[in-house]
């Protein structure tokens, strides 16, 4: 009982909105990645239940990226192409809003899997993706040492366990991603920012104010 009223107490201790940022910053202008290029493929967990919290935090299956960070996603599906794989697509924009609920809904060891609300999330800012690979020749994912947030170390992308397979197409991704300014966050494969998360602000916009 003690255990549950103290993992309570530190949920509540998220804040209710975004942290105040001193700028400047530049004008966001997040654009949709299936409009650039409708050849990258989605799957957007976090519009169903098949996720780390249960249920569906966004409305609409959809990803957002600010203009740079979604064109430089483009190049890098374009040099995986003539290498037989293509991206697939988790997540990219969040509100801050979903942040602060992964927050709430986590606690222990999990937190180092969530960011904190109090800092924000550079997915907050427009410029992280969540990402995996899928093969050209059969259109399926293929295979990663671990699931799309999974909360162990098989997440790393430094683990060298697992099959050769698997670590090969997880440094395949890496490659491409990394020689178009994106750095991979220490405990995600699948996790990637773009070299400007800097210059945007944290944004709490809701997808259905976007626009189609």
């Amino acid at each position: 009982m003690t255990t549950v009223m103290l993992m309570s107490a530190e949920a509540t201790a998220a804040p209710l909105r975004p942290p105040m940022e001193t700028g400047p910053f530049r004008t966001p202008e997040l654009v949709e990645i299936a409009q650039l290029d409708p050849s990258i493929k989605l799957d957007v967990r976090y519009a169903t239940p098949n996720n780390f919290v249960h249920k569906a935090v966004y409305a609409e299956p959809r990803v957002f990226l600010q203009r740079p960070a979604a064109e430089a996603v483009v190049r890098v599906n374009a040099r995986l192409k003539p290498q037989g794989y293509g991206l697939i697509l988790f997540d990219g924009y969040r509100p801050w809003s979903v942040t602060r609920l992964f927050w709430e809904s986590t606690s222990g060891t999990q937190r180092m899997f969530v960011a904190d609300p109090r800092e924000g999330s550079r997915h907050n800012r427009g410029c992280a993706v969540d990402l995996s690979l899928y093969d050209l020749k059969t259109g399926q994912a293929v295979a990663m040492p671990s699931d799309y947030d999974e909360m162990t170390e098989r997440a790393y992308p430094t683990y060298d366990g697992g099959t050769a397979a698997a670590r090969e197409h997880r440094d395949r991704l890496r490659a491409a991603m990394e020689a178009e300014g994106f750095s991979v966050h220490p405990r995600e494969w699948w996790h990637y920012d773009y070299a400007l998360w800097q210059e945007y602000a944290i944004l709490d916009v809701p997808f259905s104010d976007l626009g189609h």
